[in-house]
C-alpha cells in the first residue's frame, strides 16, 4: 500500500469559493471531474449539496471545529450527454444558495459514486483550463492525526523559519 503524503493533498484542498470564482470566468466550458486515474463520466450529475458544522474532539483530547460542504457526483453514463458545461454546475451551486448557506471558505468534500460502488470522499485540487476544458483533479481525503498534522507543521514551520536566509550572527542552520 502507498503512503499518501497528507501535505501534499492539503495543498490541493480548495474551497468552495476558490472552485467558484473559476468557473465564473469560464462558464461555457465543459466541466471534468478526475478521480481514480479516470474522468468521470459525460452524464455524471450533482445529486446533493450540502453544508454542515462539525464538532469533535481529536484523538489528542483538543476541542475541533469546522465547515465542510459536500458535493455529491453520481458518474454514470447517460445516452449521447456531454460534460457538464462550467456554467451550469455554477448554477446548480447558487440554487442551492437559496436555500442552504454555503460558507464559500468551508472545506469541500466530493462525494463520488457510479451508483455501483460505495460513494467514496475525495479533495479537489484547483481547477485548470486545458483544450478549452475545465479539469479538476479529485484526491481520496485520508484519514489524519490532527495533532500529529499540527506538530508536522509545527517542526516544518520552525525548519524554514530557521533554515531561512539568515543574517549574522543568526545562523542557526550549519
Amino acid at each position: 500500500m502507498n503512503a499518501i503524503d497528507n501535505s501534499k493533498i492539503q495543498d490541493r484542498d480548495i474551497s468552495l469559493g476558490l472552485l467558484l470564482d473559476f468557473l465564473a470566468g469560464t462558464k461555457d466550458s465543459p466541466l471534468v471531474f478526475h478521480y481514480d486515474g479516470r474522468p468521470v463520466n459525460p452524464g455524471y450529475h450533482v445529486t446533493e449539496v450540502k453544508a454542515g458544522e462539525f464538532a469533535a474532539l481529536d484523538c489528542g483530547a483538543n476541542p475541533e471545529a469546522w465547515r465542510e460542504i459536500f458535493i455529491q457526483l453520481w458518474d454514470i453514463e447517460e445516452g449521447d450527454r456531454t460534460h457538464m458545461p462550467a456554467g451550469k454546475f455554477y448554477a446548480i451551486i447558487r440554487k442551492v444558495t437559496e436555500h442552504v448557506k454555503l460558507d464559500g471558505s468551508a472545506r469541500l468534500t466530493f462525494e463520488v459514486s457510479d451508483g455501483v460502488r460505495p460513494m467514496q470522499l475525495y479533495c479537489a485540487a484547483m481547477p485548470v483550463l486545458r483544450g478549452g476544458t475545465v479539469h479538476v483533479e479529485l484526491a481520496p481525503r485520508p484519514a489524519s492525526c490532527k495533532p500529529r498534522d499540527r506538530w508536522l507543521a509545527e517542526e516544518t514551520r520552525r525548519a524554514e523559519a530557521c533554515c531561512g536566509p539568515t543574517s549574522g550572527k543568526n545562523a542557526c542552520c550549519a
